[in-house]
């Protein structure tokens, strides 16, 4: 145990490190406020299609030579997300069915266009590192972490002072447009918040793990605590503790980082789950 603390103490020392753990932290914050809305809005599988459609801007933005792949993945995704959540009854297809075709088509599209890319040499290494997130977020810049922690600030800023009406949104659209809130305005700002945090997070966790980021501290919360506060705060912590152990775990034992945040999250989920049986049989 001393070994691997003297260990863990000389890896903090190194700033990679520390850059990734201050991302994680920041990431999973993020994902955490937000999972709770779609986890009761019944679009939890919204964060896995947005996760594809970033992979497929991800390829574009590689095919046409952008040294800067935020200026095509961050619109894209921005805009996918607005079609999926704002076009509400009106859409001819709806729901789970557009979020799928959206998924599985630039998925496709994004692999295609990877593979023909003759610049990329190592197009398999390519793809799971993007799918999967790999090394990916022990090679962060200063100016990686510095965009995350803005990008982050200015979500959580949003959440915080559109709390009260996004909270109206979530559970009863109808009451809320009723009351007089404005329901379409504030479905744009959850759906341009959810895309920020997919694109931020596939440094993280890559693409196809992002989802996890987003369902399992809302889920693990929702097993304890019944008010919305409780659980978005219970859902804050679970997932910034995760994530901290999970990028401490996989730095010691050199496993790959995303997977092993989203396993440390299934664990903390069994734990949360033991626990919501044991207080419904002592009720």
């Amino acid at each position: 145990m001393e070994e691997m603390m003297t260990k863990l103490f000389s890896y903090l020392q190194l700033p990679f490190v520390r850059y990734a753990v201050i991302v994680g932290v920041l990431i999973a914050l993020c994902a955490s406020l937000l999972g709770v809305n779609l986890v009761l809005k019944r679009f939890s599988f919204i964060g896995d299609g947005l996760s594809h459609v970033a992979f497929g801007a991800v390829a574009v933005a590689g095919v046409t030579g952008l040294t800067n792949n935020m200026l095509v993945v961050l619109p894209i995704t921005v805009l996918s997300a607005i079609l999926l959540l704002c076009t509400g009854s009106n859409a001819k297809i709806k729901g789970d069915a557009a979020v799928g075709m959206i998924s599985v088509s630039a998925l496709a599209v994004g692999y295609i266009l990877m593979n023909q890319n003759k610049s990329l040499t190592n197009v398999s290494g390519d793809v799971c590192t993007t799918l999967f997130g790999s090394t990916s977020i022990l090679t962060l810049t200063p100016t990686d972490v510095w965009m995350c922690a803005v990008l982050s600030l200015v979500v959580v800023a949003c959440y915080v002072l559109f709390y009260h009406k996004i909270f109206a949104v979530t559970f009863d659209e109808n009451f809320a447009r009723a009351t007089g809130t404005k329901v379409s305005v504030y479905t744009l700002v959850i759906a341009v918040i959810i895309a920020v945090i997919i694109v931020v997070a596939m440094n993280l966790v890559g693409s196809l793990l992002i989802s996890a980021l987003v369902i399992f501290p809302a889920l693990s919360a929702m097993r304890v605590f019944k008010s919305f506060r409780s659980v978005t705060v219970c859902a804050a912590v679970v997932s910034v503790v995760c994530a901290l152990f999970g990028i401490i775990f996989s730095i010691l034992v050199n496993t790959p980082v995303g997977a092993t945040i989203v396993v440390v999250d299934m664990i903390a989920f069994a734990v949360f789950y033991v626990i919501g049986l044991m207080k419904g049989g002592a009720k």
